[in-house]
């Protein structure tokens, strides 16, 4: 059985090990030495500056969620940024995907929920499609401090 459920500080090696996952498969540099010390206060805070909620598998992290609330200047509303979404490939088309994602939209309290994936990941796009997300073309760009 698997239950998704909020993490904890026990779970935070087991969640890096996703992330890192996580980024091999997006094709994205791997994370930081010191991603746990970046993340630790931010997810554990209160309240937390980054939400993450996890798919546990009978004690093993298996997938996760993490997002932020931001505020949108066009519309004057808040949003919720769904920043990741991933799921273990071993566990992948069982419904935890949407299970996730569901507990997402109900901690997003009415909050449109906004995302971005890889244009080379047509699963993902399929997936949110299938929810009735629609896309919304855009470049994301990423500029480094000097």
């Amino acid at each position: 059985m698997t239950a998704v459920r909020p993490v904890r500080p026990d779970d935070l090696a087991a969640l890096l090990a996703l992330i890192a996952d996580h980024a091999a498969y997006e094709r994205a540099a791997p994370p930081p030495p010191d991603l746990a010390e970046r993340l630790a206060p931010a997810l554990f805070a209160d309240p937390p500056r980054l939400r993450c909620l996890v798919a546990d598998a009978a004690g093993t992290l298996v997938g996760y969620a993490t997002w932020t609330r931001d505020f949108a200047t066009w519309t004057g509303r808040h949003y919720t940024h769904l920043d990741c979404l991933y799921l273990d490939d071993r566990h992948r088309g069982r419904g935890l995907g949407r299970q996730l994602i569901d507990a997402v939209i109900e901690a997003a309290q009415g909050d449109e929920i906004q995302w971005q994936t890889p244009v080379w990941n047509t699963d993902a796009q399929r997936f949110y499609e299938r929810l009735g997300a629609r896309p919304a073309e855009k470049i994301r760009y990423t500029l480094q401090p000097h």
